[in-house]
């Protein structure tokens, strides 16, 4: 059986971070965890999905702003001492976002500050940082020529930071160029000679799948989840157009949490980097698993052309081997992560919650 760990675990109430909660607590090996949140508020919100879990095992700091110096310093003081630190919050919100800057700063000194607090606070002790980086960090996104392309892990965005500086009419690059510098500013702070702790970082796509929490209404749904609702599900329209394909790479949202927690215990994972996607998939694939496996969507979700792929002969595409090698990750079917997802927002629209 793997150890019991000491984890500290930041933006802990978010889409993904509730997922790796549940399966951390759930574990036999009794791990012990300190979810880091915003607010009071939020740590009412985590206390609500997990109402039955002592306060030895699920513990809370608040942290306002991690972008400030000292910010984490307080969080990070523990007895036992944390040897596990995952990070997977995000220090801004995209819709509220309106420069470059604001991207650009708060992701770099968001992610700075978390590690800095480590060599402070309890340099000796953390062995290993899971950082939540992204596919963002990785796929060029049309700044280059991807046709027929398959990533791996050496690759990077090719943003520059003069681009992204100037790219204050231009959310989307911004975006990308944050996530490719807060994973180096991450890699460069571990490279450190004083850093006794190794560093994994885990690059998904987009992230679908079901919630583990209930949010308030459906207009609170993490990006990902709001973009099912809003273009798939929440109009009858079955005769409509397909939504656009987006980035087709994705990955279901609790194996990128079984991801982190397989990360704290595996040997060769430290200092490495890690694509975790499953296979592509487009819209008509989507729309056909949700009409087919969820009562009720039928009537709502765009038909389409059932049966017909419609990414390009030559989409790029991603090489995750090496997460299913070290990490052991395998991948939910595609029609389980769609079809949970849906079933779970037409029942929530009719006031009931299913949780995952």
């Amino acid at each position: 059986m793997a150890p019991a760990h000491r984890i500290l675990l930041t933006g802990a109430n978010g889409y993904i971070a509730t997922h790796i909660l549940k399966q951390l607590l759930s574990s036999p090996a009794q791990h012990s965890v300190r979810a880091v949140v915003r607010s009071l508020a939020k740590v009412d919100d985590v206390k609500v999905v997990f109402p039955d879990v002592d306060n030895k095992r699920l513990d809370f700091a608040i942290v306002p702003d991690m972008t400030v110096k000292g910010a984490f310093d307080d969080a990070l003081e523990s007895d036992p001492p944390f040897d596990i630190v995952m990070h997977t919050a995000s220090p801004f919100l995209y819709k509220a976002a309106g420069s470059a800057k604001d991207f650009l700063e708060p992701a770099v000194k968001g992610t700075t500050e978390v590690l800095e607090g480590i060599q402070r606070i309890t340099p000796a002790t953390v062995t290993r940082v899971i950082l939540t980086s992204s596919f963002a960090a990785i796929g060029a996104f049309g700044q280059v020529d991807e046709s027929n392309k398959i990533y791996n892990e050496d690759d990077w965005n090719p943003v520059t930071l003069e681009v992204a500086e100037k790219s204050d009419d231009n959310k989307n690059l911004a975006y990308l160029a944050s996530k490719k510098f807060a994973e180096q500013a991450a890699w460069e702070v571990q490279k450190r000679e004083s850093v006794n702790w190794d560093l994994v970082s885990l690059n998904p796509p987009m992230v679908y799948g079901p919630l583990a929490h209930k949010p308030k209404s459906l207009s609170d749904l993490n990006e990902s989840t709001a973009r099912l609702w809003n273009l798939f599900l929440k109009e009858k329209n079955p005769e409509g157009a397909l939504p656009p394909n987006g980035v087709h790479l994705y990955v279901d949202v609790r194996d990128i949490a079984r991801a982190h927690v397989l990360a704290m215990d595996a040997p060769s994972a430290g200092n490495q980097r890690f694509i975790t996607t499953a296979d592509p998939v487009d819209s008509q694939k989507i729309a056909d698993i949700m009409r087919a496996e969820v009562p009720g969507a039928a009537e709502r979700v765009p038909k389409g052309e059932p049966g017909t792929n419609t990414l390009p002969a030559d989409a790029y595409g991603a090489d995750a081997s090496k997460a299913e090698r070290i990490l052991g990750l395998k991948w939910r079917p595609v029609e389980e992560t769609f079809a949970n997802s849906a079933r779970q927002l037409l029942e929530f629209e009719k006031g009931n919650f299913i949780a995952y």
